[in-house]
């Protein structure tokens, strides 16, 4: 088991093709990923070294995606939400996923260990 974890939380009330999805997932963790590197290096080259773990989950609307997020931050963990630009699949702004970590995963857990896989 990972010492550290990013979890990312999908909505599936927008019924996103697996394209669309994968696509929001990538930035999720890019946006993730960066915030990490420049604001706790040390974290993030530890989550790096051990293979960047990442899982994916989902949840049902917005409002448990911004529930999410506020138990994350209570928690002192970083998370960014994803908003799209519209050009496909869904209306422009729409929040479609979020990042919680990298951090260590029992807090991370704290957060998402409910929630069912992708």
């Amino acid at each position: 088991m990972s010492k550290y974890k990013l979890a990312i939380a999908v909505r599936k009330d927008l019924e996103m093709g697996k394209g669309k999805i994968a696509v929001q997932v990538g930035h999720a963790s890019v946006l993730a990923s960066e915030h990490a590197r420049t604001n706790s290096p040390e974290l993030w080259k530890a989550w790096l070294d051990e293979g960047q773990f990442k899982l994916v989950v989902k949840v049902g609307s917005e409002s448990e995606l911004q529930a999410l997020k506020v138990k994350a931050e209570s928690l002192r963990l970083a998370t960014h939400i994803v908003h799209d630009k519209g050009f496909t699949q869904v209306a422009p702004n729409t929040a479609t996923c979020i990042a919680i970590g990298p951090a260590a995963s029992e807090d991370v857990d704290k957060v998402t260990g409910a929630l069912a896989l992708l």
